[in-house]
This record gives structure tokens, C-alpha cells and sequence, in this order.
């Protein structure tokens, strides 16, 4: 090698060296630095002193920072606790994440509980097609992530309307097409309301056929099951479909909030839980989500109004009301399902803000002061319009007993009225974790975030890790708090100092921050 070659090495090795150093000596930048704060991870095992560091969207560090950084915020993590943002398999929120306002799309009532993504599409109903949901959120902006599920309500509607009928083989292929066009645009799998019109009308088969697609692109199954307690076919023999979907249609399944609801089916808690957990034994993918509350909300026709009377929508509805020879036939069936839902007319709640002779009274105390009978009552109320009802159907030990199983996870139902919207997680852990010490805050909080991102198969979220997304809680556990209650549903919780979504504030020292940073996720995306 002659002098100019062994020089110009020389100097190539001097340059590669001063390039290192130069990488050595500079310091990292972060967004936000939370300093010596307890780290719940979301994995479930025990919380670490740890600081953990923001950069963009990521997690850019987590564990003992040494090395010199700079950073444009630091944030004392002190007395406080630091977890992944929760997700929340199971809302209605799709209205609010596309309404005009943006206070709604920030959606301040899951958020202020630490929510940073939730699931829409639940119970068979969500918006078609999804790529253009999709669009549509993230275009206006939005305050949580959100993902979707294709409904199968919303699919049947679309090719059979609301009435009591069979798909066609041609009609069937048209409901395959959908579902397969609603995965490939992202959608997290498909969510059936068995219970509702038009899902109730459709038989196993149909459901399986259209979960097959789902399966061919790892979607999962998420269900309203068709019968939650005695009101139909039994809850036992309800729960049974749902793993014979999983099972013929090679597709996880998911219960949507699980229950046991009414007193004529209470005695089936374990026969549930047995059949479940034979299906997992047996090589099915089973989970399910609650949410922490004893009275449950759907509407009033739905719950009490038989199917058969709902046959082609409300419309047709009211107008069987009005047929003189149906009305024992209704009135017998009104009578039957109440006492399957709650036993008494006294445990049925109506919730209608626009109509205050109705609003927060019972349907007996209604009857009472109309001076007829609770299932005219129904009647009455449902021919001129369409209110909620809390029905308080179930028992705290049955809840408790499916909140303490390693495979149910924490889901709100959240929509209008209820105080599930505005407070499951609150409460969850406020009252289940550290009041009754029913399981470990750690336990609670995996069971509200990285079990939910597994079971959904969300990528990169639900866990503190570095290259992780920054949806991240920074709360107070003596000040986290559900505020609300059945009579004032619609208050928001508290104790929650920051949260950050995809890396940007959404609130801080615990204030609302109108930072709209959430996105629509889709399934195998990362």
C-alpha cells in the first residue's frame, strides 16, 4: 500500500471517530420528561420508580435517565402514578367523535378518566363504509384514538331492512362483500346485537358465515349475545351460540358486556362461566368487558316491547299498537319480559332529557300516576317516542365474580344517561382496586389497558415500552374519582393531573387541553 492510500485511511479513521464522539456529545431532545414517577406498565406486574421520556408521538425512554437530555417540559412524578392510557372496547361515541363541535370530539367524558382509545361499531350498529368513518374523524380532529368494528345490524339493514326475514344465498354473498370491504379498510372485527332488530331476526348460521370473513383477516368477534338473561332463549343457551360461532367459524369471540340479568336467570352465573371456560379449554379464543354497575341501559323498546311486535321497525311497531286485537297479545308479552328483566316494574328507570313528566321516573311510579297498568305505561310512552331505561337487573356478586376472571377486561357501554359513560374506569378502580381490594391497582390497570390492546390486537399501545405510543395517564390515586351517580350520570371524573394522546397534551394539571390529537386506528397497522 503505497503513502497516499495509508494516508487517506489514516484520515478516514480520524473522521469516523470525530463523527462518533460528535453522536456521543449530543444530547437527546425530548417533548416531555416525567421525573422519578411510580410506573405502572400496563403488563400487570408491580410498579417501578422510573422516569420516562416523550418524544413526538413515542415513548422515547423509560427507566433511570443518566445520560444528559434536554427537555422542553419536565413534569414531577412525585406522590403520582404513571399508566397506560385505557381503552375502551365497548361505546357509542361515533355521533360525538363527528359531531360539529369539537368540545364533543374531544370527548371530555372518557377522557378526563384517562381513555385514550376507544371502540365504536358495538352491538351490531356502527357507520358503513368504514374507510370513509375513518376520514371523516380524522379530518375533523378528534380527542381519543378511535377504532372500528363492522356492524352486523348495520350490514343487515343495508341488504334486508328492519323485518323478521332470511338472506337469500345472493343476499348473503352482498352482506360477505360488506364485511370483507369493512376489514380490508381496518376494521378491528365484527360486532353483532342479537338482541336488537334486525340482529335477533338472524339465525347462527348467517352470523358464522359473516365471521368467517372477519377471521380471514384476523378480526375477532364482539357481541351483544342474544339473550343476556331469561328473555328469550336463556342466557346459558345464548352463551353457547357465541362459542359455537368461535368455534365454527375459527374466530376469537368477545362478550360484550357480560351479565347476568334478571332474577329468573341469576342461578346461571356459573353455568355461564363453566361453558366459557370449557371453550377455552377447548382451544377458543374467549374474553369478555364489563363495566362496574348493577343497572344496565338500552332502550325502553328494546327491553321490553317483544320482538315480534318490533318486526320492521318502530313504525310498524306503533302501528300493531294501534290494532285492538293485538294489544292482550303485546300486553301478555310486555308483562313476560319485565319480570325476565328485573322482576318488577319499580327497577325500570326512563331516561328522556326532553321530557321531564317521564325523565328519571320509574315505569311504576309512572303507571301509578297515570292510573294504569306498568306494561300500558310502556305503551303509552313508546308510541310517541323512544326512551333509554336503567334497568336494575343485576346482582353485585355476579358482577364481581366476573370481574375477579382473568379473561374479562374493563368496557364502559358508554353513550347518554348512564353513569358508565362518565365514569367505568373511575370507578373501576377507585372502588373495586382500592376501596374493596378486590384485585392490585396493577391488575386493574392491565385489565383496563394491555389486555384490551392484545385482545383487539392493537399495535404498540397499551403499555409503557420504549417505541410504544405516548397515550399515557399521569394520575393522582388519592384524588381519582367517580363523581357522578344514576340520578346525575353526566359528571365528569377527576384526579387525573396529565394525559397525553399520541404524544400531545390532553390534559394538563388536570385540565381539559383541546389538543385533538387521536387518530382512527385499523387492525394490522401499526
Amino acid at each position: 500500500m503505497n503513502i497516499t492510500n495509508k494516508l487517506k485511511l489514516t484520515l478516514s479513521a480520524v473522521i469516523m471517530v470525530a463523527a462518533v464522539n460528535e453522536i456521543k456529545a449530543q444530547k437527546p431532545v425530548y417533548d416531555y420528561v416525567i421525573k422519578k414517577v411510580t410506573v405502572f406498565d400496563g403488563s400487570g406486574k408491580d410498579s417501578v420508580l422510573a422516569d420516562v421520556a416523550i418524544a413526538g408521538d413515542t415513548i422515547a425512554f423509560f427507566g433511570n435517565l443518566k445520560h444528559k437530555y434536554k427537555a422542553h417540559k419536565t413534569v414531577k412524578g412525585k406522590g403520582l402514578y404513571l399508566s397506560p392510557g385505557f381503552i375502551d372496547p365497548h361505546t357509542h361515541y361515533y355521533t360525538h367523535l363527528t359531531h360539529k363541535d369539537s368540545t364533543e370530539r374531544i370527548l371530555p367524558r372518557a377522557v378526563m378518566q384517562g381513555v385514550t382509545t376507544v371502540f365504536v361499531g358495538n352491538d351490531g350498529d356502527g357507520p358503513l363504509p368504514i374507510k370513509s368513518a375513518q376520514a371523516k374523524v380524522n379530518q375533523l380532529k378528534i380527542g381519543p384514538n378511535v377504532a372500528f368494528l363492522v356492524g352486523h345490524n348495520t350490514v343487515r339493514r343495508n341488504v334486508l331492512g328492519e323485518n323478521d326475514v332470511q338472506p337469500t344465498p345472493a343476499q348473503l354473498s352482498e352482506m360477505e362483500k360488506v364485511v370483507e370491504t369493512a376489514m380490508t379498510d381496518g376494521a378491528f372485527g365484527i360486532s353483532t346485537g342479537l338482541f336488537y332488530t334486525p340482529g335477533n331476526y338472524a339465525k347462527t348460521e348467517e352470523v358464522i358465515t359473516l365471521s368467517k370473513v372477519a377471521a380471514k383477516y384476523g378480526g375477532i368477534y364482539d357481541t351483544h349475545q342474544r339473550d343476556e338473561g331469561a328473555q328469550g332463549v336463556g342466557v346459558v343457551k345464548s352463551t353457547q351460540e357465541v362459542l359455537n360461532i368461535g368455534y365454527k367459524a375459527h374466530i376469537p369471540v368477545h362478550f360484550s358486556h357480560i351479565k347476568i340479568s334478571g332474577p329468573l336467570a341469576w342461578s346461571k352465573r356459573d353455568s355461564v362461566i363453566y361453558w366459557i371456560e370449557k371453550a377455552q379449554h377447548d382451544g377458543v379464543k374467549v374474553t369478555a368487558n364489563q363495566y362496574p354497575y348493577i343497572a344496565s341501559r338500552t332502550s325502553l323498546i328494546a327491553a321490553v316491547v317483544p320482538t315480534w311486535v318490533r318486526d320492521g321497525g318502530v313504525k310498524a311497531m306503533r302501528k300493531r299498537f294501534q290494532d285492538s286485537s293485538l294489544k292482550d297479545s303485546i300486553l301478555n308479552g310486555i308483562t313476560k319480559l319485565i319480570a325476565a328483566r328485573t322482576g318488577d316494574a319499580d327497577k325500570l328507570f326512563i331516561y328522556a332529557k326532553n321530557n321531564p313528566e317521564i325523565n328519571t321516573k320509574s315505569l311504576k311510579k309512572l303507571a301509578d300516576n297515570w292510573k294504569i297498568s306498568p306494561e300500558e305505561a310502556v305503551m303509552k310512552i313508546t308510541a310517541k317516542e323512544s326512551p333509554s331505561v336503567h334497568s336494575f337487573s343485576m346482582r353485585e356478586e355476579d358482577v364481581e365474580t366476573f370481574m375477579k376472571k382473568p379473561w374479562v377486561m374493563t368496557g364502559s357501554d358508554g353513550g347518554n344517561d348512564h353513569p358508565r359513560g362518565h365514569a367505568t374506569f373511575s370507578r373501576y378502580i377507585e372502588e373495586y382496586a382500592m376501596n374493596r381490594k378486590l384485585f392490585s391497582l396493577s391488575h386493574a390497570i392491565y385489565k383496563s389497558s394491555y389486555l384490551t390492546a392484545q385482545t383487539f390486537k392493537i399495535k404498540k399501545r397499551g403499555l409503557i415500552k420504549q417505541g410504544y405510543y405516548a397515550d399515557l395517564i399521569l394520575f393522582n390515586p388519592k384524588k381519582y374519582k367517580a363523581n357522578n351517580s344514576y340520578d346525575n350520570g353526566e359528571v365528569l371524573s377527576s384526579g387525573v393531573n396529565y394525559l397525553w394522546i399520541n404524544g400531545k397534551t390532553a390534559i394538563e394539571k388536570e385540565n381539559l387541553v383541546y389538543s385533538l390529537s387521536g387518530k382512527a386506528l385499523s387492525l394490522n397497522q401499526p
